[in-house]
């Protein structure tokens, strides 16, 4: 049995890829992007969330669909906060302002595709807009409960 597809096919292990820590216990693990991919129309991972912890009410620049994969997740989009567990998904559209944030005990992984190849991120609050996973798209934060945006 083979270990790997026949290129440019992949198959993707989380233990073997390098983590992007985003800071205060989130840590995202980029599987399909323009790192490791040519030519690729999606970006998708997976981020995990400490509890307590969220990233800042922010938009894209491209749709986004973001499954619970596990624990127990608010998801906040737009003007409307929602109470998520593993096995649901959302599907936001570019320029919706959303986050996420962990309101359970345990961790809480999402599993995420973005609709593009070159994706951005722009927060809400600062106006700052940058590229998905560079070294400026570290900015998680503590969780605020029932506020409809963490701090």
């Amino acid at each position: 049995m083979s270990s790997q597809p026949v290129p440019p096919s992949m198959v993707l292990r989380p233990e073997e890829i390098e983590r992007f820590d985003r800071g205060n216990g989130v840590v995202t693990i980029p599987f399909v992007g323009k790192w490791n991919c040519e030519g690729n129309e999606v970006t998708t991972g997976m981020t995990v969330f400490s509890p307590g912890t969220g990233i800042p009410l922010h938009s894209h620049n491209v749709e986004e669909s973001v499954l619970v994969y596990e624990g127990e997740a608010t998801a906040v989009i737009g003007n409307e906060e929602f109470d998520l567990v593993a096995g649901q998904a959302t599907w936001v559209p570019a320029g919706v302002p959303h986050c996420f944030r962990n309101r359970g005990e345990g961790s809480m992984t999402i599993y995420w595709v973005y609709g593009g190849r070159n994706v951005t991120r722009t927060i809400t609050a600062t106006g700052e807009t940058f590229e998905h996973l560079s070294e400026a798209d570290r900015g998680a934060v503590p969780a605020v409960p029932s506020s409809g945006e963490p701090a």
